[in-house]
């Protein structure tokens, strides 16, 4: 069996992640948990032919120059991959990320029909997705310029490192750019798309100062920005954004960005209650009228996670709301919902609620 065939076969099996590290047994994650795939160690000459087999002309010589490299890599009809390969104690390792590459893939997204309607309908501003790393920021945002791409005639620009969804276009035009292979950076890749007639901008992540900055230039001058952060909920996306910029520019920031605020989701994968795999637990943020006074004053910014209990007509939602959300509906055990909860006692007594309203034994105290 080839590399190739090898890559397919784990792939089929439902690996979201897989792990090549000499010396180590090829490892597969597989609904959130790593477990080996093979009985026998990676030799390091195996791993350092990874590089041959994994990179291009291109990414070969970024991975000689500086012993690390990030590219996609495909499986024509299985799979598209992001990879990292780099060194380690000498030996090459990758990890390699399997990315949802069809539409069908991309109607697991669970958030609200309202939310998406909503984030697909803006004309301008800016939608942030954010959560730590493996927590399906990429397919949301996916999800989200695909709504637009089936539903409005427009310019959309993506900027990613690497492309991850293959968009094609449907009612939009959809353009996209990968950072190294067509763009030397984010923000340089940004400051080119405005002049590339967008409606719709899409970047792959906001990871500092100069593409945080031409992301709210751009949201501010009637452009619709979408990105995600690596932030954990929404208030402390917001501090993150801001964060960005020196302290004596952190007060025109903090009102630009809540002028151009549409909407934060931010999310995690939590394991299912019948263990087959992982679902996303949802915090959700509008930029209504309140919530964008709340964010302009920096002294008021712990009333929002109060705004976002009071907000739930409006389609907010907080993680305690998601999750006991989840909890009703059988998704989540109720150890995994107080593990992941903001306020371990507020789940706690809505889920004892649920239960109480349903006939059944409350959950013991943990």
């Amino acid at each position: 069996m080839d590399f190739v065939d090898w890559l397919t076969e784990i792939i089929r099996h439902g690996a979201s992640d897989i792990h090549l590290h000499a010396g180590l047994r090829p490892m597969m994650r597989l609904n959130g948990k790593l477990m080996p795939v093979m009985k026998t160690p990676l030799t390091p000459e195996f791993t350092e032919s990874l590089s041959d087999i994994l990179c291009d002309e291109r990414t070969r010589a970024i991975f000689e120059e500086k012993k690390q490299a990030d590219l996609a890599y495909s499986i024509p009809g299985v799979a598209r991959l992001r990879v990292n390969i780099f060194r380690q104690r000498g030996s090459v390792s990758a990890v390699l990320r399997v990315i949802n590459t069809n539409e069908s893939q991309l109607e697991i997204v669970n958030l609200p029909k309202e939310i998406l309607d909503y984030f697909r309908n803006q004309e301008k501003g800016l939608i942030l997705v954010t959560g730590p790393t493996g927590s399906g920021k990429s397919t949301t945002l996916a999800r989200i310029v695909n709504e637009i791409n089936q539903t409005h005639q427009k310019m959309i620009v993506t900027i990613e490192d690497p492309i991850e969804y293959l968009h094609q276009s449907r009612e939009s035009a959809v353009i996209q750019r990968e950072i190294g292979a067509d763009a030397p950076s984010f923000s340089e890749a940004l400051t080119a798309a405005l002049r590339q007639d967008p409606e719709v901008i899409m970047i792959g992540e906001i990871r500092d100062r100069g593409t945080a900055e031409a992301a709210l230039s751009a949201a501010q001058t009637g452009h619709l920005v979408l990105s995600t952060l690596h932030t954990l909920d929404t208030v402390r996306t917001i501090n993150r954004m801001i964060e960005l910029f020196p302290p004596n520019e952190r007060d025109t920031v903090r009102i630009l960005f809540a002028e151009s605020l549409v909407g934060i989701v931010s999310q995690r994968l939590l394991p299912s209650a019948d263990g087959q795999g992982r679902i996303a637990a949802m915090e959700i943020l509008k930029g209504t009228l309140r919530i964008r006074e709340l964010v302009k004053d920096e002294n008021r910014t712990y009333e929002i996670y109060e705004a976002l209990k009071d907000s739930r007509f409006d389609g907010m939602q907080t993680f305690d709301d998601a999750l006991a959300e989840l909890y009703a509906e059988d998704l989540i055990t109720f150890e995994t919902g107080l593990i992941a909860a903001t306020s371990p006692q507020h789940f706690k007594m809505a889920a004892t609620q649920i239960d109480v309203e349903r006939g059944r034994e409350a959950p013991s105290p943990v």
